[in-house]
């Protein structure tokens, strides 16, 4: 038996206000043709403006949209989900460096994916390192039938061509972990860059008590949030005392190899260094070589980001604070907010910006159980 309804008169339909609303209307859901008789226009201008589609006047979207909100019109979310491909195929383009960052935020991708496993195909690509082979991906995903693609851009102004293609083909591009700025990406999720780098400053100042100098390391300043928490450290610096004074930012491009080298000869050549910043999750190389040139120094030093191996340098002390950007988090709200556009229409922030967390060996175990999600690679290294 057909469940489609048959329509009803509508009677006088040109009142604006909900106290005069027909009596038809408050018996059933509004629809879009109900939208666009009671405002005398055709109903493919009603789709236009509450898609946010183009071919529209401003003036007449801005009419469109009141009158919606007035009528009280909710989207028919059921009948959306019939229309939409019966698997949504999904691109997941990270860079397989650095993995204990990246593989975090895979796992919230996956994690937040889970309960619509059954209409979600995830594609997941790999490019070396932030702004290597990320075009090649893009396109890639472009040309495969994809829905929406998510990237963790590098070098964003090499991706805006390709982001605007996605844009004019209707594929959302979600950003995750660092932005795209001045493009036509739906959205970016990321820790407060800036926050993130005025918490590491401000901890720094309260905590070195000498004058001298910190030194910040940090993987490729092209990569906007690269670029942004060396902002925030430096200005959160200059909002101190002036007892610490930034004597180098070095870019090791997510090489633990080449931050190992960078800090060997930092620490050789500058005897008034009294901090190290790391910026990215690549601290294992700068810590390797503290030990080893001056461990009696004493250095404050302050990372990014949680993993296994961070945790005993927490405990000890070699590690004064962690600032942690919580990927798995960073990972499930990229989906969220990439499925519910696609599938109900739902339009994100064009910036979702998350309060990043500082760990200390004093609530390192407290994190390590509470936090949702974020512990759960910590819990599985116990069991195992």
């Amino acid at each position: 038996m057909s469940t489609r309804r048959r329509e009803r008169g509508m009677g006088t339909v040109g009142a604006t206000s909900a106290d005069q609303r027909p009596v038809e209307l408050e018996q059933r859901p509004v629809g879009i043709k109900d939208i666009a008789k009671t405002l005398g226009v055709s109903i493919g201008t009603v789709d236009r403006a509450l898609h946010s589609r183009g071919g529209i006047n401003p003036i007449t979207r801005d009419r469109v949209l009141k009158m919606a909100q007035t009528l009280g019109y909710r989207p028919n979310l059921a009948a959306r989900h019939l229309k939409a491909p019966r698997r949504l195929r999904l691109s997941i383009n990270l860079p397989a460096q650095i993995a204990s960052f990246f593989d975090a935020v895979r796992g919230g991708i996956r994690n937040a994916s889970g309960p619509f496993e059954s209409s979600v195909d995830l594609c997941f690509r790999n490019h070396p390192v932030l702004g290597e082979g990320e075009a090649e991906l893009l396109q890639e995903a472009l040309e495969d039938g994809s829905k929406g693609i998510i990237i963790a851009p590098g070098h964003p102004t090499q991706l805006k061509g390709w982001i605007r293609k996605a844009a004019q083909k209707r594929i959302p591009v979600v950003c995750v972990a660092t932005d795209a700025p001045a493009t036509e990406r739906l959205t970016a999720i990321s820790a407060d860059p800036l926050t993130s780098g005025a918490i590491a400053a401000e901890l720094l100042c309260r905590m070195v008590p000498d004058q001298g100098t910190v030194a910040v390391l940090t993987g490729d300043l092209s990569t906007c949030d690269h670029s942004e928490k060396v902002r925030g450290f430096e200005n959160g610096l200059a909002l101190a005392d002036g007892r610490l004074k930034v004597s180098a930012v070095l870019e090791s491009h997510d090489d633990e190899e080449a931050a190992y080298s960078q800090a060997r000869e930092l620490l050789l050549r500058d005897r008034r260094l009294r901090a190290i910043y790391v910026s990215t999750a690549n601290s294992l190389g700068v810590i390797r070589a503290v030990e080893e040139i001056d461990p009696e120094r004493g250095l404050a030093v302050i990372t990014t980001d949680l993993f296994p191996q961070l945790v005993p340098l927490l405990r000890s002390g070699k590690v004064l604070a962690t600032i942690h950007q919580r990927p798995q988090t960073q990972g499930r709200m990229a989906f969220e907010a990439l499925y519910h556009y696609l599938v109900e229409g739902k339009c994100p922030p064009a910036l979702i910006k998350l309060n990043p967390h500082i760990v200390m060996r004093s609530n390192l175990d407290l994190f390590l159980e509470r936090a949702p999600g974020e512990g759960d690679w910590y819990r599985s290294e116990q069991l195992s």
